[in-house]
């Protein structure tokens, strides 16, 4: 055992340095991480198990190693698949697909897995993330089904609408909308008993001039809504209700907001490195767990950066390094020790994802840079969860970034600044709930969430516990009451 630990600890030191080598030496809650990120998860309930035995252990850190064990069961949710099992998914898409082939995919990373007390367990969502993956396994398909994105992921006429609204208005935010919203959350029978109240948060917009604004809560089930305050940084509506008999319990939130389109035009010869006040020394700090500065990141990020110095230049660059990284369905959040870490290894990443390692190399850069997510839609009948973030300009100020939708086409007689329009723009088909990652509850939760980073589908808990994303269903319906005229979506 001792032998086993010692080599996940070098382990540790070769993906993230000297420093968290000797944390782990020192720190019984990181060691625990170590070894659960190392697949060795008897061997960390047993430390758990002697770490939480100790009646000295402070109440934070004895919450944290309970965590890990949660942790575990929450990795073993997402992890389900056998080798066999994920070849036979395959092959509904490849009949052909060969021992060989998959062993070689394997081998280059298409299939995530990973070993847990000597057996290989893979992702439930590698099947399919395959083939957005590999152009190989798409050319092998059976059936040349379309993989598609979020209508704005593609440069439209909507776009065109946005530049110039705001070019020929002179402003940064143009084209408002206004949507009218319904977020539900439903517990399914019986998860909680009879009787007991079951307690839910419900995330809800705050205002951001210029992005977002004139927020109305119009109706809510039940009725007794409790809305966080707006300073609230991952804003939620809060409802209780007891639960009944073979029933489920129902919360919803409905709401308005009026929503802008961004562009900021940014001309590279203006812009500055920007001076940190203590306003914004936060967004080019360190934040463990999830940004670090670690000795791969840095490497990386060398390589990208080269000697630009320019930060919007530099922004450019890093930008486009990380719209690389093919976008794929993720595992959750609460089961990944070091987000950005792991996006920059695992070769895919989803759009939270791709935001925190874009974020931890713009901050090593010295270029502040903060959080934003929630809900994106469209015009039409598609709608999906979303991250993405801000950066700071020097003299533009904050301006919108969003990695995943990356750079756009621009076509024959497009403006070719088209292609930036997600690095300094933003479109109208998304609400903000997050400003922030990780952030309270108001009012808090007493356990755990299901979701340890960000807010967008909801949390529900009752005295007995934490209840998992396996135990309610969510809903966003939409519905756009009013919107200037932008071209369309497509």
């Amino acid at each position: 055992m001792a032998q086993r630990r010692a080599c996940v600890l070098l382990l540790g030191c070769i993906l993230g340095g000297w420093s968290a080598f000797a944390a782990a030496q020192a720190d019984p809650l990181q060691e625990t991480i170590a070894l659960v990120d190392a697949g060795h998860f008897k061997e960390a309930q047993a430390y758990i198990d002697r770490a939480l035995a100790e009646p000295q252990l402070p109440v934070a850190k004895r919450d944290a190693l309970a965590f890990q064990h949660e942790r575990m069961r929450r990795i073993l949710l997402d992890f389900t698949l056998s080798a066999d099992e994920v070849k036979a998914r395959v092959r509904k898409q490849i009949p052909d697909l060969s021992d060989t082939e998959f062993a070689r995919w394997d081998a280059q990373g298409l299939f995530e897995h990973q070993t847990i007390d000597g057996r290989t367990l893979y992702f439930k969502r590698s099947p399919g993330n395959l083939f957005r993956l590999s152009a190989e396994a798409v050319r092998r398909r059976k059936v040349q089904t379309p993989i598609t994105d979020g209508p704005n992921e593609t440069l439209n006429d909507y776009h065109r609408a946005v530049v110039r609204e705001a070019l020929v208005s002179g402003k940064a935010s143009v084209l408002p909308q206004t949507v009218r919203v319904t977020q539900t959350v439903t517990v399914k029978a019986d998860a909680v008993p009879a009787g007991e109240t079951v307690r839910a948060w419900i995330p809800y917009p705050r205002a951001i001039p210029g992005q977002q604004q004139a927020i109305r809560l119009i109706d809510s089930t039940p009725s007794d809504a409790q809305v966080a305050p707006e300073a609230a940084l991952q804003r939620t509506v809060y409802l209780e209700a007891k639960a009944q008999p073979h029933q489920p319990t129902r919360f919803a939130i409905t709401y308005e907001v009026t929503l802008y389109a961004q562009y900021h035009r940014i001309d590279p010869a203006k812009v500055q490195a920007a001076k940190i006040t203590p306003e914004l020394a936060p967004y080019i700090a360190e934040r463990a767990p999830h940004i670090v500065f670690t000795d791969a990141m840095r490497a990386f990020s060398k390589r990208v950066v080269g000697d630009e110095k320019n930060p919007y230049r530099i922004a450019q660059k890093l930008f486009a390094a990380v719209d690389k990284i093919p976008w794929a369905g993720a595992r959750e959040y609460s089961t990944i020790s070091n987000i950005s870490d792991y996006t920059l290894h695992a070769g895919h990443g989803d759009c939270g994802e791709q935001t925190l390692l874009l974020m931890t190399l713009l901050r090593l850069n010295g270029i502040p840079t903060r959080w934003q997510s929630g809900w994106i839609f469209s015009a039409g009948d598609y709608n999906n969860i979303h991250d993405w973030g801000q950066l700071y300009l020097e003299p533009y100020g904050w301006v919108p970034v969003d990695v995943t939708f990356g750079q756009l086409h621009p076509g024959p007689g497009d403006d070719p600044a088209l292609r930036w329009f997600y690095l300094g723009g933003l479109d109208a088909y998304r609400i903000a709930f997050n400003d922030d990652y990780s952030q309270a509850f108001v009012p808090s939760k007493t356990f755990v969430r299901s979701e340890t980073v960000d807010s967008q589908r909801g949390e529900v808990e009752w005295r007995g516990g934490n209840l998992y994303f396996d135990q309610w269903d969510y809903d966003f319906a939409w519905k756009i009451v009013s919107a200037a005229h932008g071209g369309g979506e497509r």
